[in-house]
């Protein structure tokens, strides 16, 4: 009844186990996603990617030939328009970091419910981004601490130099980001309307060449403008824009 208005995103299914994809695969298209694809490996996935042209992509980490990783870098090179969750069973800091570093705009374990995954896939396909609760904790629990570090080399003075051409409230919203507050949430917070938070969202990104908001909450992290503190109980994975 609801459903004219929300998205219909094409899926490719990228992991090599074929009870895996064929599971992803029967809990998106029972909730009206069209999965176009499927792969079993980085290698097949990249392939299937030019070929097919979905806008998400389910990308397993650990896969023979090329893994997730590399695949996700490779195919968002040749289609950058394209999102990719990356899916796994291993709750590994070093993948957490590495699959953002890749450019991905979530990072899920395979044990999310069915409906948060179609969730999942709605939200990015819009253009936002999702970590799950335990990864956002621990994404803060990793950076915030190195924020106060001072001779580490020149990338700090570079993001600290790109912050400042954030306005007050621009950087009051990248903070609040980076708590994983929504746009809603953020309109609430700030008394503004959600059509004014978009346009402040918008202009943080393209000041500081962010891609999305998996980028904006790594920044938050990495510069101080969040605390474990502040965001470990009120990180939320499902914002939308």
């Amino acid at each position: 009844m609801t459903t004219h208005t929300e998205p219909t995103p094409r899926v490719v299914i990228a992991d090599d186990q074929e009870l895996v994809r064929t599971g992803f695969r029967l809990i998106l298209t029972a909730r009206g996603i069209d999965v176009v694809g499927e792969a079993g490996d980085g290698a097949e996935a990249v392939a299937a990617v030019c070929r097919l042209r979905p806008d998400v992509v389910l990308m397993d980490i650990r896969m023979p030939a090329m893994d997730g990783l590399e695949a996700a870098r490779r195919l968002l090179a040749q289609a950058p328009d394209c999102r990719v969750i990356m899916l796994t069973t291993f709750d590994l800091d070093h993948y957490v970091y590495a699959a953002l570093a890749a450019g991905a705009s979530g990072f899920l374990l395979k044990d999310v419910t069915p409906a948060h995954l179609a969730a999942a896939v709605r939200l990015v396909d819009t253009g936002d981004a999702l970590l799950a609760p335990s990864i956002t904790r621990r994404l803060v629990e990793r950076f915030a601490p190195s924020a106060p570090a001072t001779g580490s080399g020149l990338a700090t003075p570079a993001v600290h130099r790109d912050l400042a051409a954030l306005t007050p409230r621009e950087r009051e919203v990248l903070t609040l980001m980076g708590r994983g507050l929504s746009n809603a949430e953020l309109a609430q917070e700030l008394t503004l309307s959600e059509a004014t938070v978009k346009t402040h969202v918008a202009r943080i990104f393209a000041k500081l060449s962010l891609r999305d908001r998996a980028q904006a909450v790594v920044l938050a992290y990495k510069t101080g403008l969040v605390s474990p503190g502040e965001s470990a109980d009120t990180a939320k994975p499902w914002g939308r824009n």
